[in-house]
């Protein structure tokens, strides 16, 4: 900012917030950051709505009390819907500020789709929004309202290119070529479980280490990047996705460094069984898949909203088992000395044939012999069914509610990627 005083003062709807120039420069809200970068009056009329040249204060014709909100996610990083403003309306002012649904709690993100569902405004784009609730806005003014500049756009774009695959073209290809490593990584990983993989290794031992060496190189590449453009580094380290990922990644590198050192892991003894069972921590790569397919997001979505839900059953099917195991135990083995049934010796043997009758599965491995076991069998089998039952139509209703908010939102970014394509 080529002109004014040091202390700028943005008026919004009649209230003022005095702030420095550096925090200007640096402020979360893209259109207020880019007022530092203008050089005239003229571009800075092209942000807000009036300029007083005298106390350096820009004017903004905007809603006061949803800035005050987008004011406390500044300072907070949380934002929520105003009580008592329209959803869609506050989305609007989101939007003109330079925020995106991304950046709403996720009790608001769903009533906003539901919001935009119910009146039909969810085959709409945000660059749509952005033009129905600010008409005064040219083409190119939109487009440079809804951008960042310098290095902060391209370090934006960079972490959506990597963190969301619905986010751009570029993303979805991204996307592609390491759900292809994750399948190839899969595929050996169950084929050097075969009888016959040691001898078809000997005879292609170069071009397995080939293959292995570039999936291991794209995930470690992968995880890397993804780390230096983080926000939060920690909450990245935290992440249980990222956590599965170093695990998975780090027996390569130990095995070619105990190769290295003329130490094979066939012969470690308990190392080298810790590093076979780390070795086979591959498999939860397949967790990778949940940020490219809906099905896996909506289940781990789900799962996150129902464990109270969860819990419960659990609780139910616990205490249930322990009650049947003892009577099975006692019926069983405990009042016939003379025809004991060795499968209940004991309460916690007992306990597998309860949980397997109740979930229906029966092995048929053990089963009661006497009468009185019999009939309790079957109320252990009845019982189940109910027990099991109970907390699954809360569980189906949050699944079928979780999949309708992320199919809205996947739909908008498949719309936004059909635009890019376009043009």
């Amino acid at each position: 900012m080529k002109f004014g005083k040091s202390i700028c003062v943005l008026n919004v709807g009649g209230t003022r917030y005095a702030f420095t120039r550096e925090v200007i420069r640096d402020f979360p809200l893209r259109r207020v950051s880019r007022l530092h970068a203008c050089a005239t009056e003229k571009e800075v009329l092209e942000l807000c709505d009036d300029y007083d040249r005298d106390r350096n204060e820009f004017f903004f014709d905007r809603h006061a009390q949803a800035f005050v909100f987008i004011m406390l996610y500044v300072r907070s990083g949380k934002l929520r819907f105003v009580p008592g403003v329209c959803e869609l309306s506050f989305y609007t002012e989101m939007l003109y500020w330079g925020l995106e649904t991304a950046h709403l709690d996720s009790c608001c993100q769903k009533r906003l789709d539901e919001r935009m569902s119910d009146i039909g405004m969810d085959s709409l784009s945000e660059e749509d929004i952005i033009l129905s609730g600010d008409e005064c806005l040219t083409p190119e003014e939109t487009t440079q309202q809804i951008a960042l500049t310098g290095r902060a756009k391209w370090l934006e774009r960079m972490r959506k290119t990597f963190e969301d695959p619905n986010s751009s073209l570029a993303a979805q290809l991204l996307a592609s070529v390491s759900v292809i490593f994750v399948i190839i990584s899969m595929i050996m990983l169950c084929a050097s479980t075969l009888p016959d993989w040691d001898t078809a290794k000997k005879t292609t031992v170069e071009e397995h280490r080939i293959v292995e060496a570039v999936c291991i190189g794209w995930f470690t590449a992968e995880c890397i990047v993804r780390f230096l453009l983080a926000r939060d580094k920690c909450d990245f380290i935290r992440h249980p996705l990222n956590i599965i990922d170093a695990i998975a990644i780090t027996p390569y590198y130990v095995t070619m460094a105990m190769a290295g050192a003329g130490m094979p892991g066939a012969g470690l003894g308990v190392a080298g069984v810790i590093l076979r069972v780390l070795r086979m921590m591959r498999v939860f790569w397949l967790m990778k898949l949940a940020r490219h397919f809906l099905g896996l997001q909506t289940l781990g979505l789900t799962l996150r909203r129902c464990y109270r839900e969860m819990v419960m059953l659990m609780v139910f099917v616990f205490v249930a088992m322990a009650i049947y195991s003892a009577l099975a135990q006692l019926l069983e083995h405990g009042l016939d000395l003379d025809s004991q049934n060795q499968d209940f010796a004991s309460i916690p043997a007992a306990a597998w044939w309860v949980i397997i009758s109740m979930t229906t599965v029966g092995y048929g491995d053990v089963y009661p012999v006497t009468i009185g076991g019999r009939v309790l069998g079957g109320m252990c089998v009845v019982s189940g069914i109910v027990l099991l039952a109970l907390p699954i139509t809360f569980i189906y209703h949050s699944f079928v509610q979780c999949y309708h908010e992320l199919k809205l939102r996947s739909a908008r970014y498949t719309r936004n990627v059909s635009s890019e394509i376009l043009q």
